[in-house]
């Protein structure tokens, strides 16, 4: 691909970062947060740093706290200025701050791509692959829809099905709502939190039984796994882990709290399944003792969560020698810039594992053009320079802020449970 004159003849070392843009833009469900960081050249990048349900928290830190630190600096300085953005607000890390930091710091490699002529990945060590492994959604209210939205699934091209199903009794539970329960639908027309019900017991006795019956009816020749969202207690979890060790799961998804982790080598004594654990983890110091300890084999904190490009691939470069790999974060709350950041990082590590990835609507992608696509069971990546993927901010701006909220889960005595 031609470059602009002005890319081709840049002095890099006087680049300056002369404007920064933060976007908050609602075109479907999901509000998304985006970072334009505009320099006196004309080059310009882009960065995602949503946090659903608290999408203005991270763009009020954008906007009138980082953003002013960073004008006129060397926006080549990716290190640097993740180091300053970092250290120099001296009350470190966080879910806010981190998603921030993502944003500014996915804009960065966006632009330092760009300046190069070369999509990111090639500038973090080239490919280690051609393509992304990805799994496909999957559930329903009773056995039978799940064995048939597998079955689905499987016939686009799937390798690896995630499938929850409806908890009997417990309206609300992780992965498959009641759609017909009221107090779900109003929840959605006043945007405020849905609170479903939930319970550990049903849940743990529930899950094997769905397993088994989607392999007598899938079969084998799919992977398949399921998500406890990290509901449940070490003891619970271990317990969880011998019931469904005949299923042969590509991974159990979080079946504790990242709180928890000291108690990780007790869920793996229940089983041999491999276990998959951080979304919610925006630290190094969360997931790094699991992956010293060996008590995990895929980490699950996306790049746009743990603090962007940068830190994810230190991450994972420590994981390597311990042998775990990403399982990067990836549902609709993270747009097509904060999809296409975990993918370069993917492309350019020897211990990937699989992307998480939720096709987004078209308005989505006509307002946030993708850098991925999805061809039978694998994800593409865009050879374009940069990140590969953009906002439009003219359309951007027809879609304004919508608040929305992840559901809350209460246990049978009301008392609040995590989601």
């Amino acid at each position: 691909m031609d470059m602009p004159r002005s890319y081709r003849t840049l002095g890099i070392p006087n680049l300056k970062i002369q404007e920064i843009r933060t976007i908050v833009t609602c075109p479907d469900k999901q509000s998304f947060v985006v970072v334009k960081i505009i320099t006196d050249e004309g080059v310009y990048g882009v960065g995602e740093g949503t946090k659903n349900g608290r999408e203005l928290a991270v763009a009020t830190l954008l906007d009138k706290h980082l953003a002013p630190t960073l004008i006129g600096r060397d926006p080549i300085a990716s290190e640097d200025i993740w180091k300053f953005l970092y250290k120099g607000a001296y009350w470190r890390g966080g879910p806010i701050e981190m998603a921030a930091i993502a944003a500014i710091d996915m804009a960065l490699w966006d632009i330092k791509g760009k300046v190069a002529g070369l999509p990111v990945y090639k500038l973090l060590g080239g490919p280690t692959r051609k393509k992304l492994l990805t799994y496909a959604h999957t559930g329903g209210r009773d056995f039978a829809e799940c064995v048939d939205t597998m079955l689905a699934a499987k016939a686009r091209g799937f390798k690896v099905i995630r499938s929850q199903v409806q908890i009997p009794g417990m309206p609300g539970s992780y992965g498959a709502e009641d759609k017909n329960d009221p107090d779900l639908a109003r929840s959605q027309a006043e945007r405020l939190p849905y609170e479903g019900a939930w319970e550990p017991e049903p849940f743990i006795r529930t899950m094997p039984k769905l397993m088994a019956h989607l392999r007598t009816h899938v079969g084998w020749d799919v992977q398949m796994f399921f998500d406890a969202h990290g509901r449940l207690t070490p003891s619970e979890a271990a317990r969880l882990m011998h019931d469904i060790e005949d299923y042969k799961l590509i991974y159990l998804e979080d079946p504790i709290g990242p709180e928890h982790a000291p108690s990780m080598r007790r869920v793996r004594a229940g089983g041999t399944t491999p276990i998959a654990i951080g979304e919610i983890m925006s630290s190094r110091f969360e997931v790094l003792p699991m992956i010293i300890d060996q008590s995990i084999d895929y980490m699950r904190c996306s790049p746009q969560h743990i603090g962007g490009i940068t830190e994810a691939k230190k991450i994972a470069a420590i994981g390597e020698p311990h042998d775990v790999r990403t399982a990067y974060h990836g549902p609709g709350d993270i747009g097509t810039i904060g999809a296409a950041a975990s993918a370069h990082v993917g492309m350019s590590i020897p211990n990937y594992g699989i992307q998480e990835w939720t096709p987004h609507p078209e308005i989505v992608r006509e307002v946030m053009p993708p850098a991925l696509t999805y061809d039978d069971g694998y994800l593409m990546l865009s050879d374009a320079p940069g990140l590969g993927a953009d906002i439009n901010e003219e359309l951007a701006a027809r879609f304004p802020y919508q608040r929305k909220y992840l559901p809350a889960t209460r246990r049978a005595d009301g008392s609040m449970h995590g989601y």
